[in-house]
C-alpha cells in the first residue's frame, strides 16, 4: 500500500475566514486564542491492529515576509518502520500558506530509488494553480499543467494546521480542498465539550476537546472517509490521538514525542 498515514494530518477548511495575527515576536501563529510555534516538531506512531507501522513527523519550519504577505512553512515526514510486511512507505509533504490560511504552495515527494513529486503553486494574482509533476533524479517532468479557481483552497497539509488553529468551537465547516488534481472538499464538526483520552508518552489522562469529519476523496496519507481526533484542550490545540480509514483499514495515531519548549499534555480534571 503506498498510501497510509493520514491523521488529522489530514483536516480540513477555508473560506470561514477567521484570519490569523503575527505575534509580537514574529515566531508563532495565532487565531481563535491557539498557538503554533514555529520550530514546533510533534511525532506520531501509527498503530494498525496490535502492531506499531510507522512514525509521522511534523514540523514548522519558519516564518517569511513576502511583499506584504507573511507565509509559513510546514513540512511532514512520513516512515514506515523497517520489516513492516505490509507497507513500505516513505513520503515528505511540504506547505506553505499565508496569515488566511490560503494554500500558496504545496509538495509531496515519494521517496524510492527514483524518487517522484507533485507540485501546487497557487498565483492568488491570476487565479490559477500551477500543477508540476516528475521525477526528481533526472529532472524529468510528466506534467506541467494549470487550472482555473474561483475560491481559495486548502492543500492536503494545510489543512491540518486550520484545524488546530480553530479546536474547540462548536460549529461545522466543509472546505474546498485542492488534492489529486481535483477541486474536492472536506467535512469538519467541532466540538467544544471536555474528553480524557490516555497515550502511552505520558502517565495521566489528557484534557482535550474533540474533531470529527469525512472527505470525499482519498486524502494524501491514504485517508478514505471518516476520521476524528482529540486535541489538547490548551492554547497549544497539539493532536493526541486521531483514528481515520485508510487504504489497509481502520489506524491510529498517537503522540509519541514533542518538541515544544515548556509545554506538556495538559492533565484532565474530572
Amino acid at each position: 500500500m503506498k498510501n497510509l498515514l493520514v491523521l488529522l494530518i489530514s483536516l480540513p477548511f477555508l473560506l470561514f475566514v477567521f484570519g490569523f495575527s503575527k505575534s509580537d515576536t514574529n515566531n508563532s501563529i495565532q487565531s481563535n486564542q491557539k498557538i503554533i510555534e514555529v520550530g514546533e516538531e510533534i511525532t506520531y506512531v501509527v498503530k494498525y491492529l496490535t502492531f506499531e507501522i510507522g512514525e509521522i513527523k511534523l514540523i514548522v519550519q519558519k516564518i517569511e515576509v513576502d511583499g506584504n504577505d507573511t507565509l509559513y512553512s510546514a513540512v511532514a515526514y512520513i516512515n514506515s518502520y523497517e520489516g513492516i510486511p505490509f507497507v513500505n512507505l516513505h513520503q515528505i509533504y511540504e506547505t506553505k500558506f499565508d496569515t488566511k490560511q490560503i494554500s500558496l504552495y504545496f509538495k509531496g515527494s515519494i521517496l524510492a530509488d527514483d524518487t517522484t513529486f507533485t507540485k501546487y503553486v497557487f498565483n492568488k494574482n491570476e487565479n490559477i494553480i500551477h500543477i508540476i509533476k516528475g521525477r526528481e533524479r533526472t529532472n524529468e517532468i510528466w506534467t506541467d499543467s494549470t487550472v482555473v479557481y474561483d475560491r481559495y483552497y486548502q492543500d492536503g497539509l494545510s489543512l491540518f494546521y486550520f484545524a488546530r488553529l480553530r479546536i474547540g468551537q462548536e460549529k461545522k465547516v466543509n472546505v474546498p480542498v485542492f488534492i489529486n488534481e481535483k477541486h474536492e472538499k472536506t467535512y469538519i464538526n467541532f466540538y467544544n465539550e471536555v474528553e480524557d483520552m490516555d497515550i502511552d508518552a505520558v502517565d495521566y489522562d489528557i484534557s482535550c476537546v474533540k474533531l470529527e469529519g469525512e472527505t470525499e476523496f482519498r486524502g494524501i496519507f491514504g485517508l478514505t472517509g471518516y476520521f476524528e481526533g482529540w486535541f489538547s484542550n490548551d492554547q497549544y490545540a497539539v493532536p493526541i490521538v486521531a483514528k481515520m480509514q485508510v487504504l489497509i483499514g481502520s489506524i491510529t495515531l498517537e503522540l509519541k514525542h514533542w518538541k515544544k519548549k515548556g509545554w506538556m499534555p495538559p492533565k484532565y480534571q474530572d
